[in-house]
């Protein structure tokens, strides 16, 4: 019987595409997909949003701190929106800013191609988003336009500031300072 090389090599020598990194993509791909599976999208998006925000909470507090400020102001909330994702391998980049809305274009998934068929993920970016401007703008309703999950080549998302008219036509989620849950 012969060996393959690979039989012969140390199993710490294997080349498998596995690190923390792409460990924790699947992970997360995988955790997101079953509850797609289980409960259905509307429900799996319920938990995720819980995740979501309180990340975004923390993350928010993070970045509080290390600007050494109680509270963003508008432009440094799309900042901190950009410069998080950005951290986390994304490629987001503010569209527009006005003083009723952030629009946010994405040409990079931190999740990477793990995100394909799990529109539930970007409940992550819809509630770390609206829980970082919420808790330091007072309000905030965040609608998810176009996304990589959903088969786009980027993502178009729209942070609303003020529950304007359009605010209100839009599909999305709201999110106001202090919220316990979306």
């Amino acid at each position: 019987m012969n060996k393959s090389p690979e039989a012969t090599a140390s199993i710490t020598d294997l080349s498998i595409p596995l690190e923390r990194d792409v460990f924790l993509r699947i992970l997360i791909r995988e955790l997101s997909g079953t509850l797609q599976d289980v409960v259905g999208l509307e429900e799996a998006s319920g938990f995720i949003s819980v995740v979501g925000q309180n990340m975004g909470r923390q993350i928010g507090k993070d970045y509080k701190a290390a600007l050494r400020v109680s509270n963003l102001t508008r432009e440094q909330v799309a900042d901190v929106l950009v410069d998080l994702k950005r951290r986390i391998n994304g490629e987001f980049y503010i569209i527009e800013q006005t003083d009723e809305k952030i629009v946010l274009g994405n040409h990079a998934c931190p999740f990477a191609e793990k995100v394909s068929d799990r529109p539930v993920m970007c409940m992550m970016t819809s509630n770390v988003f609206g829980s970082i401007a919420a808790d330091n703008l007072g309000y905030a309703k965040v609608e998810l336009q176009e996304t990589i999950a959903m088969g786009a080549a980027g993502c178009r998302v729209v942070v609303y500031l003020k529950p304007t008219l359009e605010a209100e036509e839009s599909q999305g989620r709201e999110y106001f300072k202090g919220e316990d849950e979306g």
